[in-house]
């Protein structure tokens, strides 16, 4: 399982590699907020004393994690062309293992993920002055490169189960705003900010705590209060994703 693992991902990255523009345009959209909506998030939480760290501490986690939710999620449009085009029908009679289908796939996607999210921050950090921890930016990059697979092991089951492209990025939309909205990735949604409600609301929102370990880690608070909430829910995630990709991976190819 573990050569059929390699061989699907050393496919999937060699297909990115040979197609980079696709990379550019995945981190797009995170580094527009960090240059045009940054400065001024920044400004604010630092004017209105909504942070107790610099604004940027706050701010590129929560971008990376956002890149990690969207570009992740989307990756099951790829495995749609291979569903028209024949590749999964003739991937049934391959004795290659079901799992390392899945596995080489999402592996794959997140190690885009992650070199994607060591961009943003280098970028923060020559540009912008970003002053985090080395020890808190390797554990955001360990629970983004978690995140990813777990997003990605979603994708690829939910555009196999749907197979429909007008279906999958209308349902795809429906979840992510509501998700992202109660995240708190662009404002931190802190009890003393926001209404109760939308606050109680928030703490449902399993990306909500994941947000929250980033940030933890980014100002270098290693406590396990600070980390141990945001680390489970991201580890079982990825587990029930995993599960979950697998066993729709084997059973579509049965």
């Amino acid at each position: 399982m573990l050569l059929d693992t390699w061989l699907i991902f050393r496919r999937d990255m060699t297909a990115a590699l040979r197609n980079p523009a696709w990379l550019l345009i995945g981190i797009m959209q995170p580094l527009l907020y960090l240059f045009f909506f940054g400065p001024l998030l920044v400004k604010t939480l630092n004017a209105q004393g909504l942070s107790d760290v610099d604004g940027w501490m706050v701010l590129t986690p929560a971008l990376i994690a956002q890149l990690a939710l969207f570009g992740s999620s989307f990756v099951g449009f790829s495995l749609l062309a291979d569903y028209r085009s024949g590749v999964v029908e003739r991937l049934r009679v391959t004795p290659v293992s079901r799992a390392a289908l899945l596995l080489g796939k999402v592996l794959a996607n997140a190690l885009q993920a992650t070199v994607q999210s060591v961009l943003i921050i280098v970028l923060a950090y020559l540009v912008f002055d970003l002053n985090a921890p080395v020890g808190g930016v390797l554990l955001s990059l360990l629970i983004v490169f978690l995140l990813a697979l777990t997003l990605a092991s979603c994708s690829y089951a939910l555009a196999l189960t749907l197979k429909s492209e007008e279906s999958f990025p209308a349902l795809l939309n429906a979840v992510l705003m509501p998700l992202l909205l109660l995240s708190g990735i662009l404002i931190p949604i802190t009890a003393g900010l926001a209404p109760q409600w939308l606050y109680t609301i928030s703490q449902i929102n399993p990306f909500r705590h994941v947000v929250d370990v980033e940030r933890n880690s980014f100002r270098g608070d290693f406590s396990m209060d600070a980390l141990f909430t945001g680390s489970v829910v991201v580890l079982v995630m990825a587990v029930l994703a995993i599960w979950w990709g697998t066993r729709t991976f084997q059973r579509e190819n049965a």
